[in-house]
């Protein structure tokens, strides 16, 4: 590996160079790269705090109001985090979420006024849109990110898995009172 012998700083190849990355992920060469793999994230968050903010109105129960508040803040807060490491790279951070995110939030709202199991369906919901979260990350982890990028997707990915994993549960829970 050209990293390991001795060669003056200035005569080796970039960091961005194929040598550098592990094989078998694509390599983001430029900012706009890494960018555009951040902005993609940064819907993904944005359609989370709208999504549970739509939850947490529809919602009756009160424990799932604070749940789903404190998952607004969540993605608001990941949502800050992306849009400064954008800025760091040069990017323009998206200020909205996804058209698939406001379709999903529009049939939750359907779902809800037609009075289908109210907290199920609502719980139901969060999961399809936890499901597509966790798929952004994973999609976003296969990515040759610069370390620090990767670090932080690596973090929030495993987030994403436990916020699922507990929407999950909660949807189970109600399910099974439903019976």
């Amino acid at each position: 590996d050209v990293y390991k012998r001795q060669i003056p700083f200035n005569k080796r190849p970039p960091l961005t160079h194929p040598s550098f990355f592990s094989k078998g992920h694509k390599m983001a060469d430029t900012n706009s790269q890494v960018v555009e793999v951040l902005n993609d994230l940064l819907k993904n968050a944005h359609d989370g705090a709208q999504s549970y903010r739509v939850g947490a109105e529809e919602t009756e129960s009160v424990d799932l109001k604070q749940r789903f508040t404190s998952l607004v803040t969540y993605h608001e807060k990941t949502a800050q985090e992306l849009a400064t490491l954008i800025a760091t790279y040069g990017g323009e951070p998206t200020e909205s979420g996804s058209i698939g995110g406001a379709v999903h939030r529009g049939w939750l709202k359907v779902k809800t006024a037609v009075g289908a199991d109210s907290d199920h369906s609502i719980l139901e919901e969060a999961e399809r849109g936890e499901d597509a979260n966790v798929a952004r990350y994973r999609k976003a982890s296969k990515e040759a990110l610069p370390a620090d990028v990767a670090a932080v997707v690596s973090r929030l990915a495993a987030n994403a898995q436990q916020s699922h994993d507990i929407i999950k549960a909660l949807r189970d829970q109600a399910k099974a009172q439903k019976r």
